[in-house]
């Protein structure tokens, strides 16, 4: 069992940053893929970066190429995302997930295995 517990959301203006963060619990996070996605009011769960095991590869979604990053520090049993650039679209919910899966370029949400509670990002014009 994970548990995974996101911060590092808030208000922000277009064109500002913010670095999320997800704390993992227990002495199993190295052995999962990681990963974002974000829901905003009405729409469904999208995907928005994942990283590997070893944080060799990682993966984007088209939107957040070049302004968001993923990172992660196995010791720490830790993950975030860095964004830049933000947008007022980008304002949703935040959430951390484990993937059960190691295909990960293009995850779905039912590949995953944990998820966080979720963290809110708002960004205004």
């Amino acid at each position: 069992q994970a548990q995974l517990v996101e911060s590092g959301g808030g208000l922000v203006q277009a064109g500002g940053s913010l670095r999320l963060s997800c704390a993992a619990s227990g002495r199993i996070f190295s052995t999962y893929p990681m990963g974002w996605f974000r829901q905003a009011p009405g729409k469904e769960r999208e995907f928005v970066a994942a990283i590997s095991r070893s944080a060799t590869s990682t993966h984007y979604a088209d939107s957040m190429k070049g302004r968001f990053t993923i990172s992660r520090d196995n010791a720490k049993n830790t993950m975030w995302l860095q964004m830049h650039s933000l947008k007022p679209e980008d304002t949703a919910v935040y959430y951390c997930a484990a993937f059960g899966v190691l295909g990960i370029s293009r995850p779905l949400t039912s590949d995953v295995d944990y998820w966080g509670q979720g963290t809110q990002v708002t960004v205004s014009s």
